[in-house]
């Protein structure tokens, strides 16, 4: 039995819940590396088949983990204004989230996608969608989000770098500088975007037209 452990009760059931939340005391006690299928059903008292009935194998496992840091961020996004905002809110609840375990970092980067590609685009990308951002740019900027967010947690995890870095910059204040300039890049691009689309679009109307009465000069259909 692990130190400070609480022995399941007799009867209690085993569901979803109580292996994610058995699998995050695992890894913050015994870190990624000791994170396994095996080591949640003993500290769940159980054995290993028991929990085979909710996850699969240890890949599920660190999927269904990791979407928890996912869901956490964006229940912080829709409380936000605009794109902008929603973008820094899903990265600082993202952050805040990851933080509260060990090796987060590291099992963000391990877990496997959860789902089809098409609900990453309802369930994810709706706010920002329904927002302005087109279906492109909405994914391409929540990726840059997310890659920028699990990086830099992973810093601030790293035995080797945490001390390191501590020393001379402040986490927090560090962090909130590069999510601000990475989003107002973003909004820059865009406003640059805008009227390059509309020139295209204008051009490609135009020369659509001067096909159109080409076609109709070679046959003679007007003077």
């Amino acid at each position: 039995m692990r130190k400070g452990d609480k022995p399941l009760r007799s009867g209690s059931k085993i569901d979803l819940s109580s292996i994610l939340a058995a699998a995050f005391a695992v890894l913050d006690e015994d870190g990624f590396d000791g994170l396994t299928v095996r080591a949640v059903a003993d500290y769940l008292k159980v054995q290993p088949p028991a929990l085979y009935w909710h996850v699969k194998s240890r890949n599920e496992l660190l999927t269904l983990m990791s979407r928890t840091y996912m869901d956490a961020a964006a229940q912080r996004e829709v409380v936000a204004a605009d794109w902008c905002a929603m973008l820094k809110e899903f990265a600082r609840g993202l952050r805040e989230a990851m933080l509260r375990h060990r090796d987060s970092a590291r099992l963000c980067l391990a877990a496997e996608p959860h789902g089809k590609p098409s609900d990453l685009v309802k369930l994810r990308l709706a706010p920002l969608i329904a927002d302005g951002l087109d279906d492109n740019l909405a994914l391409l900027y929540q990726a840059s989000i997310m890659a920028y967010t699990v990086g830099w947690v992973g810093y601030e995890q790293s035995p080797a770098m945490h001390e390191y870095l501590a020393e001379i910059i402040d986490f927090e204040t560090s962090f909130e500088t590069g999510l601000e300039a990475l989003v107002m890049g973003f909004e820059h691009r865009r406003t640059m975007l805008i009227p390059m689309r509309k020139e295209k679009s204008r051009s490609r109307e135009l020369g659509h037209k001067a096909r159109g009465k080409g076609r109709r000069d070679r046959h003679g259909l007007e003077p």
